[in-house]
């Protein structure tokens, strides 16, 4: 399937990740800009100041009142997790080949359609029904595809779902797709303390694990490999204005027990090596890091403390975490919308009428310069784990 662009948002994000040191400098002004005097504040008479201390107080309880409202509603998103759970199960069962849906399940009703609709899809059908067998394999081959009737599940659903999306893609490279094609399923574990239970420190910290598991394969021993994000939901009492809601702020993967020779996140460099005192030169071999998709699962370690985080680690961090946020709120629940490409195309969509309806404002400009015949027009830039060791 051909891999689609998605918003301009994560297309932004990717590029990012190829400059993490543009990424901290960009968070670094924005961080000055939040609080910035403007001189305003200082011409003013001191009856007025003390009635905006006031309300500043008001802003600081209100943010407190906020971190309330998020950990309720990271409550109410984990008792909802284990409604979702039974039909993500289905989606699993189906994908996996273990379960065949019956008519009714697999008919499908266009939201919105009309009769007419309805009779195209039909007459499609019926041509694609009476098409030749070798006509079929054509086009199969066409579309880079091998699948027919005998063809169980979904093949390589959640690699397809993953190459859909440009972020992630950017992360897939060549030799990490015969491993992904043994992902079958992704799944998302909240943890924190559920509402009207007792837990201990560890398990009230609010967070999310993403599980990813596989079948057996000739790389890895594990069944599933996980990455687990803490996230914070009170202001920093030390900027309390700067709260906008929960923040990831530190992550941890998990160790990937490699079979012999078959560890692709690394890889063999010779490099020659020149003794100082006998000038002789030498063949030295070492291992480097490789660019892989399972890289994502060995982080940059968070320091103790955040001062101590340099600039690269810390825009390193920072794609992490939108990767880790993609996962939780748009992969993982929409994934066969991420197989079809119908998300990103959704995505796209709302980008169009979001642009028309900004650039209505100057259609006439708009229309002069299309007559132009030099106009040239702009170019436009969402349980517990097994078998994995916590590092």
């Amino acid at each position: 399937m051909e891999t689609v662009d998605t918003t301009g948002a994560n297309a932004t994000a990717a590029e990012l990740m190829k400059n993490p040191a543009l990424v901290a400098a960009i968070q670094a002004k924005l961080n000055g800009l939040v609080g910035a005097p403007t001189g305003f504040l200082e011409t003013l008479p001191e009856c007025m100041k003390k009635r905006l201390n006031a309300l500043k107080n008001i802003q600081v309880e209100c943010a407190q009142l906020e971190g309330r409202f998020y950990e309720e509603a990271h409550q109410l998103e984990m008792k909802y997790a284990e409604l979702f759970k039974p039909l993500y199960d289905r989606r699993t069962t189906i994908v996996g080949g273990a379960y065949e849906p019956n008519e009714e399940e697999a008919t499908w009703v266009e939201p919105g359609g009309d009769e007419d609709d309805d009779e195209e899809e039909q007459d499609e059908k019926s041509k694609i029904d009476d098409k030749t067998e070798e006509e079929k394999l054509a086009d199969g081959v066409n579309n880079q595809l091998s699948f027919d009737e005998n063809t169980k599940g979904v093949p390589e659903f959640w690699l397809t779902a993953m190459k859909n999306v440009e972020l992630i893609e950017e992360m897939i490279q060549e030799h990490d797709e015969e491993i992904l094609k043994h992902l079958v399923d992704v799944k998302i574990i909240f943890t924190g303390k559920r509402e009207g239970k007792m837990s201990s420190d560890d398990e009230s910290e609010m967070g999310f694990v993403l599980e990813f598991q596989f079948s057996s394969n000739d790389f890895f021993t594990n069944t599933a490999l996980t990455k687990t994000y803490r996230m914070k939901a009170e202001p920093d009492k030390d900027d309390p204005f700067s709260f906008d809601g929960p923040d990831i702020y530190a992550c941890s993967g998990c160790e990937i027990d490699w079979k012999k020779g078959k560890d692709i996140t690394k890889k063999e460099v010779k490099k020659k090596q020149k003794h100082k005192g006998r000038g002789q030169t030498r063949i030295v071999t070492k291992m480097v890091q490789n660019d892989s998709f399972f890289n994502f699962f060995d982080p940059p370690e968070m320091p103790e403390n955040e001062e101590d985080l340099d600039e690269e680690t810390e825009a390193l961090l920072a794609v992490d975490f939108e990767i880790g946020h993609f996962f939780r709120e748009r992969l993982i629940p929409k994934a066969v919308l991420f197989y079809t490409g119908e998300a990103i195309e959704e995505d796209s969509d709302d980008e169009d009428d979001e642009g028309s309806s900004s650039e209505g404002q100057d259609d006439d400009d708009d229309e002069d310069g299309e007559n132009d015949p030099d106009y040239k027009p702009p170019v436009g830039g969402d349980g517990k784990p097994e078998e994995c060791k916590q590092q």
